[in-house]
């Protein structure tokens, strides 16, 4: 999974790796040997951890890779729930952050498994001493106790949702790139989307098929799957 080393932590589904999720970052990394610690104010700011604005308050000497799982994090609880855990955005004064950390609580839905809030809640302690903030540690953790990592990383696991080659996945708002980059962007768009409406339907039957594979427990189907069209 690789997570250490790097801040920003944004999703990225590549088409050659047919639905398979890889967390990647596409700003700024840093090295870190053992018993560094980092010290600059960086990252997407909804997703640094409190430690690095304790660290721009001059109130703590430093901070090292538990960062990264808190994002890790964010991710999981923005995922499950269409919002993030703090409402943190880039004009958010670091005051105002350290206020929300100190007088606010996070909400976990009531229809979440008790070992998925636990998952989270250990990703997003305000303690970094306290995070889950390695990749044995996470293992281990009751939630994902049963998945083959083996498998996950040798992408044998099938997914619950291939994204069509034929455009782009993202959000309607990115329409403007869409037509930027589309050699033909309007007159073909409603042979498009019918083609791929065709496509998700075969897929979302052969999920179907496959859910609950190898008699474990499918965790994912707490994650809901974003519809483009609707």
């Amino acid at each position: 999974m690789g997570l250490e080393g790097y801040k920003g932590i944004m999703f990225l589904v590549q088409k050659e790796v047919k639905g398979h999720v890889h967390i990647t970052d596409f700003n700024i990394a840093t090295v870190l040997v053992d018993g560094q610690l980092a010290t600059s104010m960086s990252g997407t700011t909804p997703y640094i951890a409190p430690e690095v604005f304790a660290c721009a308050l001059d109130e703590c000497p430093g901070y090292s890779f538990p960062v990264d799982w808190w994002s890790f994090g964010v991710c999981i609880y923005e995922m499950l729930r269409g919002r993030r855990p703090y409402e943190i955005h880039s004009s958010t004064s670091i005051l105002e952050v350290k206020q929300m950390f100190t007088s606010l609580k996070v909400h976990y839905s009531s229809i979440w498994p008790e070992r998925l809030k636990d998952l989270v809640k250990q990703l997003l302690y305000l303690d970094p001493d306290r995070r889950i903030s390695s990749l044995e540690a996470f293992k281990k953790h009751i939630f994902v106790a049963d998945v083959d990592f083996d498998k996950v990383l040798a992408r044998d696991i099938k997914p619950s949702f291939v994204p069509s080659k034929d455009h782009l996945n993202c959000d309607p708002t990115y329409e403007l790139e869409e037509m930027i980059i589309e050699a033909k962007p309007l007159h073909k768009k409603k042979k498009r989307l019918a083609k791929q409406n065709s496509k998700r339907g075969e897929s979302q039957n052969s999920s179907v098929e496959n859910d609950g594979q190898d008699g474990e427990e499918n965790i994912f189907k707490y994650f809901q799957v974003y519809n483009r069209e609707r």
